[in-house]
C-alpha cells in the first residue's frame, strides 16, 4: 500500500531498542510499525505506532516486564496503561517522553505499544486498512499480508447498513427533539452520533469499505476530496445544526435510495 518512505528518524532509538528485545526476549515474536508510519501522513506531530506479537499466555508478563525496562532504559515522562479487559488477549500503553505533548512545542514524542497474543489473527494483515507493516522483528516469518475475510467484512457491513436503515426515524427524533427543548450539548452528541457518524460509515462502505468502520479518522485520505469536503462542511459549528442535521439526513436517504456502489 505505502510507495512513501516514512522518516522514522526521531523514534531510531526506539526501533533500536524494539529489536533488541526481539532478540533477547523469547517470548517477544514479532515487532513491527504501523499506523501513519505504515499508511501514510506521519508527521512530526505522529506517535510511533508498534504492534507486538508475544507467546500465547503471556500478554501481561510481556507488557509489565517490558514497561519496567522502558522505564529503566528511557527517559519517559509517563506512561498511560490501558486496563486490562480493553483487550481480550493483549495489553497496550501509551508511553510519553514529554509532560505536555499536546502543547505541540517540538516533535511529538509517543509510543503506543499494543501487545497482542500471537495468534492468525493478529499476524495476517490487511494491507488496506493497515497499510504495509514496517517489521521490525521476525525471524520467523510470521508476518503475513493478507486481505481480512471478505465474507465477514460483507456481514458487517450488512448488519451497519441495517441498523443505520432500522433507527433512521428515530435518529433524526432524537436530534431534532433535543435541538426543540434548546438542549444544545445533547443535541451535539446526537447529531456526531445519529446523523453524522451513519453517513460517513455510509460513504466509508461506498468509497473504502475495507475500512468502514473508520469513522471520521483519515477522512480526507480514505475518500474523495470533495465527499470530504463536504462532510467537513457538515461539522458543529458551520451553520444552524438544525439545517445540518437536515442535510445529513437528506444526503443519508439518498444514498439508501441508491443503492450503496461499494469499490
Amino acid at each position: 500500500m505505502n510507495s512513501f518512505v516514512t522518516d522514522l528518524s526521531r523514534y531510531d532509538d526506539w526501533l533500536a531498542w524494539l529489536a533488541d528485545q526481539g532478540a533477547t526476549d523469547p517470548d517477544v515474536r514479532v515487532v513491527w510499525v504501523g499506523g501513519s508510519a505504515a499508511t501514510g501522513g506521519y508527521d512530526e506531530w505522529s506517535d510511533l505506532d508498534v504492534d507486538l506479537l508475544c507467546t500465547p499466555g503471556e500478554a501481561d508478563a510481556v507488557h509489565d516486564r517490558l514497561v519496567a525496562r522502558i522505564r529503566e532504559d528511557f527517559d519517559v515522562d509517563h506512561v498511560w496503561e490501558l486496563p486490562r479487559a480493553t483487550w481480550p488477549d493483549g495489553r497496550q500503553c501509551f508511553v510519553n517522553h514529554q509532560q505536555r505533548p499536546g502543547a505541540l512545542k517540538e516533535p511529538t514524542r509517543i509510543v503506543d505499544l499494543h501487545i497482542s497474543e500471537l495468534s492468525d489473527a493478529h499476524r495476517f494483515i490487511d494491507v488496506r486498512r493497515h497499510g504495509t507493516p514496517i517489521v521490525v522483528h521476525d525471524p520467523d516469518g510470521l508476518v503475513e499480508l493478507r486481505h481480512d475475510d471478505e465474507e465477514a467484512m460483507r456481514r458487517a457491513i450488512e448488519e451497519g447498513v441495517e441498523q443505520i436503515v432500522q433507527r433512521r426515524a428515530t435518529a433524526e427524533w432524537l436530534v431534532n427533539r433535543s435541538l426543540r427543548r434548546g438542549q444544545m450539548p445533547e443535541a451535539i452528541a446526537f447529531y456526531l452520533n445519529f446523523a453524522l457518524s451513519p453517513l460517513v460509515r455510509l460513504l466509508r462502505i461506498e468509497h473504502c469499505p475495507w475500512r468502514h468502520d473508520y469513522g471520521l479518522r483519515y477522512l480526507h485520505t480514505d475518500l474523495p476530496a470533495d465527499v470530504a469536503n463536504r462532510i467537513s462542511a457538515l461539522l458543529p459549528g458551520n451553520g444552524d445544526l438544525a439545517e445540518l442535521s437536515a442535510s445529513c439526513f437528506a444526503w443519508t436517504d439518498e444514498l439508501l435510495a441508491n443503492g450503496l456502489a461499494v469499490s
